[in-house]
């Protein structure tokens, strides 16, 4: 378990002191694929430098099992280091060493025996889904390639926590996707911890069972993906799920009439026409005005406008159909005309 208490980190600069982050308190359990996002200067890569202590925190302290980072010695954060390791956006591969020279390096600062290390690395070469690339040197490989490399030496050392700082920012999204499915199945197969720094909120979506906010150096809301993805509290949780709803407007049309706001809490709609079947079963033919819906895990989550044709009739029809779906808010927004309100 990784528990963060009260971090603060504050750096000096010529214009005066910033502070970078600020009253920082997460728990990352054994296990899970933790995902920590914001925008660019949300504080991000500071709060990844101070989990492994690359970066010193000005005021709290980091905790692996209980044990306080901020109290060790050389020699006991050097073999915290084998234990936290790392995966970076630009890979940090030894361009001047072969594939396998790159994964026996961790091994050798180890002190592991040469016959021993060249097994494991080896063994990484396969896990990783690159076993002929051993000879290799970085420059002759894709990113995609680079970054499999630089998981595998992650991994040497066989640590308990992975720690990924933008790793997948500089790949194309199909790439992305079969680095992101590699750290899961590493996850699944040796229960290694995984903390996802990302500004890329599909990233989170992808992989991620518990996510963190980071805005301005703070915490501004912190939970299960689902639920943050199906409740977004915080104003920069908003922009990272639905931009489209960061302002808190209403979204509906500068126009008169009945609409219908659809939120989906993780809803098995994917394979039920929902406003299709309502036009079929009871001839309302509803209108999408705007929708901005996500899938995480099979299930829905997000909202959908509905223009809904006809008078008072039409909508409670359309109300009573809808509010029979598990996993789905209906809210119903009426403007007549002044004349027919009247009536």
């Amino acid at each position: 378990m990784i528990e963060l208490r009260n971090l603060s980190k504050s750096f000096t600069t010529a214009d005066g002191p910033v502070d970078a982050l600020r009253h920082i308190n997460l728990t990352v359990n054994d296990g899970d694929i933790y995902g920590i996002i914001g925008m660019s200067g949300a504080g991000k890569s500071t709060l990844v430098r101070c989990i492994n202590m690359l970066e010193r925190p000005t005021e709290g302290s980091v905790l692996l099992d209980g044990r306080d980072l901020g109290m060790l010695n050389k020699k006991e954060m050097q073999e915290v280091r084998r234990q936290v390791t790392m995966i970076f956006q630009s890979f940090n591969l030894l361009m001047q060493r072969t594939c396998l020279q790159n994964i026996l390096f961790p091994l050798k600062l180890a002190h592991v025996p040469h016959a021993e290390a060249e097994a494991r690395a080896r063994q990484l070469l396969e896990t990783v889904g690159l076993p002929d690339k051993a000879n290799a040197y970085p420059a002759q490989l894709s990113g995609g390639q680079q970054q499999r490399i630089a998981i595998a030496r992650a991994l040497a050392t066989n640590p308990r926590v992975l720690l990924c700082d933008e790793a997948t920012s500089a790949l194309d999204p199909k790439t992305t996707h079969a680095i992101l499915e590699l750290i899961r199945q590493i996850n699944r197969d040796t229960g290694i911890t995984v903390i996802v720094i990302t500004h890329q909120m599909s990233v989170v979506q992808e992989i991620c069972n518990r996510v963190a906010i980071l805005e301005n150096g703070a915490v501004v809301e912190e939970g299960d993906v689902s639920q943050v993805f199906s409740h977004p509290k915080a104003a920069a949780t908003r922009a990272l799920v639905f931009p489209e709803m960061a302002d808190g407007e209403s979204l509906l049309p500068e126009r008169q009439g009945q609409f219908i706001r659809l939120i989906f809490d993780g809803a098995e709609t994917t394979q039920h026409p929902l406003i299709a079947s309502m036009a079929i079963d009871c001839g309302i033919a509803a209108s999408i005005l705007n929708a901005s819906t996500r899938t995480v895990a099979g299930r829905v989550y997000g909202y959908m406008l509905l223009d809904i044709p006809g008078g008072p009739d039409e909508m409670a029809t359309a109300v009573k159909y809808l509010s029979g779906t598990p996993d789905v808010t209906v809210q119903v927004e009426v403007e007549y005309p002044a004349k027919e309100a009247e009536k």
